[in-house]
């Protein structure tokens, strides 16, 4: 019974995987594959979209019907994976690369980021974000978290410390009031730093986490999908 199940959800996900790669332009052709290189990370982003996307299909039952929230929900999730597939296939050649400029800092221009290294601070503005709305929280948001990290902290360094960590909440504060972002996403290692920094943040600025140890390497269809998922 498990398997006839795993059967009928991967054929609906096949089929919607058909319908969400289907153009609807004249001149629109398909090409013959050529040889190439299948992008794995690629596909399975296209099968997490539709999965996301067929959910909705068991929530609508029986009629099926969306309104108006649910459909811009359910259509974000097949638009995401109908560009992955066009990826792939221009991959192979199928269709001609087309080169989709978004614009990264009109997207993140309602968010208020923070991360725990400057290095991830650089990949998001060479991405396109606004440095103006990162944040960098080089130490813990509370005291009491750098003892956890570092239990052997001298009492006279924790003095410094602490005036960085008002540092960065008057930071937050002043930001949240000046930019008045609708989200705020706190981008870090999933490590215990990481872990410490959400937690805080989730607690005290209601932040939404994306841990992520290949921070370093975020692309913008990443960033892209952090984004639309928050």
């Amino acid at each position: 019974m498990v398997d006839l199940m795993e059967n009928y959800r991967l054929k609906q996900a096949q089929e919607l995987i058909m319908k969400s790669s289907t153009r609807q332009t004249d001149d629109f052709k398909l090409k013959t594959p050529q040889s190439g290189t299948i992008d794995v990370k690629t596909f399975e982003r296209i099968f997490k979209e539709i999965i996301a996307a067929e959910e909705f299909i068991y929530s609508s039952l029986p009629t099926h019907e969306l309104s108006v929230s649910e459909a811009e929900e359910f259509t974000k999730y097949l638009i995401l994976a109908r560009n992955e597939i066009d990826s792939i296939l221009s991959d192979f050649k199928v269709i001609e690369k087309q080169e989709e400029v978004i614009d990264i800092g009109k997207l993140t221009e309602n968010i208020l980021f923070i991360t725990s290294k400057n290095n991830f601070k650089k990949t998001l503005k060479k991405l396109g974000v606004d440095v103006s709305r990162i944040i960098v929280a080089t130490v813990p948001l509370d005291l009491k978290d750098m003892k956890e990290l570092n239990p052997k902290i001298p009492q006279q360094a924790l003095k410094g410390i602490e005036t960085k960590i008002k540092h960065i909440h008057n930071d937050i504060n002043r930001k949240t009031t000046s930019l008045s972002p609708e989200k705020i996403i706190v981008l870090a290692e999933d490590d215990l730093n990481g872990q410490l920094l959400s937690k805080r943040a989730n607690n005290k600025y209601n932040a939404i986490i994306h841990l992520n140890n290949n921070l370093k390497d975020l692309t913008d269809i990443e960033l892209i999908e952090i984004v639309e998922n928050s």
